[in-house]
């Protein structure tokens, strides 16, 4: 059995090889877990993703598994109690925005649009090849990632810019860098 070939960033830590090895760039198209994406994605802005990812399970425990309807439903006193909950970031606008695009992914799924099918419209349902070369970093954004932010904020999404969502791309497998 060969040895998995990381780049830098997930030979960090034992999570982050776990990410790398189990998660990063494989296709997803269980909806619960695009949404967890999603999320953690906008959480990640202006932070290491290796801050989010340690605190996944926690993130978890927060946002009810990330089940859309129940974070949809999320109370007043859910919002105050997630705002309290130091084992998350506590960033409002970070919240408030997994809340309100819980309500979005509801809303498609009573029109019978699945997010699975949302999402992968952008790369017409096939994962993109990146090829880097040795030692180059992932771009920031792309042309295709600017048209998904562009789409998302359209259709009500929040924390969704051009550069959190190619993070995205590359977290759930429509972009795939893996070496």
């Amino acid at each position: 059995m060969s040895a998995i070939k990381r780049p830098a960033w997930a030979e960090q830590t034992p999570a982050m090889q776990d990410y790398y090895d189990h998660y990063w760039g494989l296709p997803v198209h269980d909806e619960r877990q695009l949404f967890e994406m999603l999320s953690l994605e906008l959480f990640q802005a202006g932070l290491a993703w290796r801050t989010i990812w340690g605190r996944r399970s926690a993130f978890n425990k927060a946002f009810a598994d990330f089940d859309v309807d129940r974070v949809a439903a999320f109370t007043t006193a859910d919002v105050e109690r997630l705002y309290q909950d130091k084992t998350i970031i506590r960033n409002r606008r970070k919240i408030d925005a997994v809340i309100e695009n819980a309500q979005v992914v509801q809303r498609m799924h009573q029109t019978g649009q699945t997010l699975d099918d949302y999402v992968w419209q952008f790369v017409d349902h096939q994962p993109r090849r990146l090829i880097l070369a040795p030692g180059e970093a992932l771009p920031a954004q792309t042309a295709e990632s600017q048209a998904m932010a562009k789409q998302f904020k359209k259709d009500g999404f929040k924390f969704v810019g051009p550069t959190i969502m190619y993070s995205f791309m590359t977290a759930v497998g429509l972009v795939n860098a893996r070496a």
